[in-house]
């Protein structure tokens, strides 16, 4: 059993949950192994559901051999699936697995119709309003929980669900000062507006549930970005939280799925390391400044003085994003391919890689530990001795 801790269950969906919800980090940071490792200690584990192609080696000689854009697209579905029952096998039944979509992917349809057909628990979907996912979810029993980052999407989500028949499950709020990967905001010079206070959207939002006639009880908040200590979850949760969410701690963890290099680069940043930056999704992202990265800000208005308004074919042929700055010529947005980064990431691949990374300091300083340490320390302050042991690490 877990060990005992003073916080409330975040309860969803008729179950009752350690109050930490596991980000989804992509490109394959967050699959199988991270996810199925923290359900099975009661909480919810994320896979992010973007291009898992590349832990599965057959998968990628069949790209290779066809690089069709169907055959990327089909083999992403077939590794999604394996990737949630996989994670389910190792949940042994306790916690949740859930599934992050992005809704700017454009394939972000077949995903959630593939997550609720190999028995995900829940689908977490952000960077864009979800509101067709109760659509797409019809009929199925599947939490559904939106990221959002203010009030007033908040408010727009409930009360155009509620016209559907279906209320959120939970809500993420992430802030965007805080969070890793891609921002909750269209400018970066936005991340730190007064909105985004998590004390002044529980404020906001009392009004909105009371005139909606709902609770907590029925829709519980989850805040995300910068929690990395007992005392910030203490804080938060006393504050007025249900939950909270934790991605890069969870990152960095023995059972996270990314190569180990990939963890020493994040474990290692130090806070002048870590930079702003516009994706080529058009929104703010937060990695470690690694030589690819480097090289890229400092070619940036070059580059969009060169090719910023030139029109690209897509360069794996994946067609991922809905709306890519590098692909459709679109000035103001980055100008490169955010899969191939991500992909060389989760690789290891310290010079090609793209790193993203949460701002604050990480609990266990720059030591690997695994995930029920991760938990034990967040929820109680304290947890066992590290134990010296051999790591071991496959992409397959």
């Amino acid at each position: 059993m877990f060990p005992d801790h003073s916080f409330a269950p975040l309860q969803l969906r008729g179950r009752q949950l350690l109050p930490i919800v596991q980000g989804g980090m992509g490109v394959g940071i967050s699959a199988h192994r991270l996810a199925g490792s923290v359900a099975r200690e009661g909480a919810v584990g994320t896979i992010a559901s973007i291009d898992l192609r590349h832990h599965h080696a057959d998968l990628i000689e069949q790209c290779r051999a066809d690089p069709r854009h169907e055959t990327l697209a089909h083999a992403n579905l077939v590794a999604l699936g394996r990737e949630i029952e996989a994670a389910r096998r190792l949940a042994a039944g306790n916690g949740m697995i859930a599934v992050n979509v992005m809704k700017a992917v454009n394939a972000h349809a077949d995903y959630v119709r593939t997550a609720c057909e190999h028995g995900a628990d829940a689908i977490v979907m952000g960077a864009g309003l979800p509101l067709d996912l109760p659509d797409l979810t019809a009929g199925v029993d599947i939490a559904l929980i939106p990221i959002l980052s203010d009030a007033r999407g908040v408010s727009l989500i409930l009360k155009k669900w509620m016209k559907k028949g279906r209320l959120p499950d939970a809500v993420v709020i992430e802030h965007p000062a805080h969070a890793g990967g891609h921002l909750g905001v269209t400018d970066l010079a936005d991340m730190s507006n007064e909105r985004f206070g998590f004390e002044r959207i529980f404020e906001e939002l009392d009004g909105v549930y009371a005139t909606l006639g709902i609770t907590r009880a029925d829709v519980p908040l989850i805040v995300g970005g910068g929690i990395n200590s007992h005392e910030a979850v203490r804080h938060w949760l006393q504050a007025g939280a249900n939950g909270v969410q934790v991605g890069t701690p969870f990152a960095v963890t023995e059972e996270g799925d990314a190569h180990p290099n990939f963890k020493r680069v994040l474990v290692d940043a130090k806070p002048e390391d870590i930079v702003e930056f516009v994706s080529v999704t058009g929104l703010p992202a937060r990695a470690v400044r690694t030589p690819w990265l480097d090289r890229y800000l400092r070619n940036e208005s070059r580059i969009r003085t060169k090719i910023g308004q030139v029109k690209n074919a897509c360069p794996t042929g994946l067609e991922c994003l809905s709306v890519c700055g590098l692909r459709d010529g679109i000035e103001k947005f980055g100008h490169f391919c955010i899969d191939t980064r991500l992909a060389a990431a989760l690789r290891g691949e310290v010079s090609n890689g793209l790193f993203f990374r949460g701002r604050e300091a990480l609990p266990f300083g720059n030591a690997i530990r695994p995930v029920r340490d991760l938990l034990e320390l967040l929820l109680t302050g304290s947890a066992r001795p590290a134990v010296a042991h051999r790591a071991a690490f496959a992409l397959n």
